[in-house]
């Protein structure tokens, strides 16, 4: 069925170690006509990182141009670093028909929520704050002082679920993978999807 020429935003969020950024890499993936939208930031890349590919790397100056140029949807600083999401390049996706996901935290998607129209808001939870704290653990990179923050920012991220359309539980990888699937499928066939030219030519004379 010929959908419209203009893709679908969907904004991805969850607390840290939830399994957000695995499911939005796996679902890139596997299902066609959906883009994810690179942000900008100003910190350093890290080991393995591609510029214009994990994320797009400028000055602190670079930022604070655009910033006052009303360059981005959302922006925040995080640990001292900028990060941002172009509004320019969110639409340019979205204009070639393609749909887009944005991998930001609950701030960014409050801050979209306010400056941009249209989306579809998806949150992603872990089975329990015990799987979360024990996810966190095992990462093996945080100390105990940084864990306990990420866990008391989880608690207060997830007071604000009823701010999003969906919610996934990421218990097993598989099945939220096929759940985020489905909820895209989903909007995909909405009504106001639909090419109404083409459903006028074809069925309404």
């Amino acid at each position: 069925m010929p959908r419209k020429a203009r893709g679908t935003m969907f904004i991805i969020s969850a607390p840290s170690g939830a399994g957000k950024t695995t499911l939005c890499d796996t679902i890139i993936r596997e299902m066609p006509g959906l883009r994810e939208s690179v942000s900008f930031t100003t910190r350093r890349p890290r080991t393995g990182e591609v510029a214009d590919r994990d994320y797009t790397f400028i000055s602190e100056q670079e930022f604070r141009s655009m910033i006052d140029r009303g360059d981005f949807v959302e922006w925040a600083v995080v640990h001292g670093n900028f990060y941002g999401t172009s509004r320019s390049r969110l639409e340019g996706i979205r204009n070639d028909g393609l749909d887009v996901m944005l991998d930001i935290d609950v701030q960014g998607a409050r801050q979209i929520r306010e400056s941009y129209s249209g989306g579809v808001y998806i949150f992603v939870l872990p089975p329990s704050m015990e799987a979360l704290r024990d996810r966190l653990e095992r990462r093996g990179s945080n100390t105990r002082d940084d864990m306990e923050r990420r866990l008391a920012r989880a608690a207060e991220e997830i007071r604000h679920y009823e701010m999003f359309d969906y919610v996934i539980v990421n218990d097993v990888i598989e099945d939220a993978v096929k759940n985020l699937g489905s909820v895209i499928k989903a909007e995909r066939l909405r009504r106001v999807n639909i090419d109404r030219e083409w459903l006028k030519k074809n069925f309404l004379g």
